[in-house]
């Protein structure tokens, strides 16, 4: 059975992604929860990660003693390991434009991934007024966002970005999470695919556990004192 290592589900976007990529196809895995203590070479998370990879970060997939670390390399080879499943777009165009889509929330939309970090239990709708009316880069990211959801939800009829689900709402469902928490001003039609994506059950059970920990971590938590 595959092993998968995470982080916290209440702050660990990264390891969100191949989670409910994972539960929400229906694929077998072990999960191994490495809750986030400090990142220092002697903290408990870092020698719990020692000899399982060499980036000593969460997610790590590992097929047997083969590990595999990073979202993109996760979800490549849970695909190529189970193509019935269908994880990404049959048409290779929609295909390419998955894996193009992915590949931009990998490397891009810092200034909302800096201004408003995952925190599903956290209700922070007065920090999201301040981050749209002082962060014109938050505000570009999430027009970015709002563009492509919406050709994609009308390009292929939805309910979700390439009609079923694929690796990128999987992809994109910490975004989901970031909208909802910090209430971020998006149209109607964009907020009903956040909806949808939250009532997924693999998704949903990644949030019913996220709000079960109750476990704060100050370093995760720019605009709380505590829970």
């Amino acid at each position: 059975m595959l092993k998968l290592y995470i982080g916290n589900k209440n702050y660990s976007s990264w390891s969100m992604r191949p989670w409910v990529l994972l539960k929400q196809a229906g694929i077998p895995f072990q999960e191994v929860k490495v809750l986030f203590d400090s990142f220092d070479p002697g903290s408990n998370f870092k020698v719990t990660l020692d000899g399982v990879t060499p980036a000593g970060k969460v997610p790590v997939l590992l097929d047997g003693d083969f590990a595999i670390w990073d979202t993109l390399a996760i979800a490549e080879y849970v695909a190529e390991k189970f193509p019935e499943k269908k994880l990404w777009p049959q048409d290779p165009r929609a295909r390419a434009r998955a894996r193009s889509i992915c590949a931009e929330m990998h490397s891009g939309f810092a200034a909302l991934r800096g201004s408003c970090g995952m925190n599903i239990e956290a209700s922070l709708p007065h920090i999201g007024q301040l981050v749209w009316r002082d962060k014109p880069a938050v505000r570009a990211d999430v027009q970015r966002l709002v563009s492509m959801w919406s050709e994609l939800l009308a390009q292929h009829g939805g309910p979700l970005l390439f009609g079923n689900f694929t690796i990128a709402d999987s992809y994109f469902a910490p975004v989901c999470m970031r909208l909802k928490t910090y209430a971020l001003p998006v149209p109607a039609e964009i907020s009903a695919y956040v909806e949808r994506v939250r009532a997924l059950p693999g998704i949903k059970a990644w949030i019913d556990d996220a709000l079960a920990e109750q476990d704060f971590r100050n370093f995760e938590e720019p605009y709380r004192l505590s829970r």
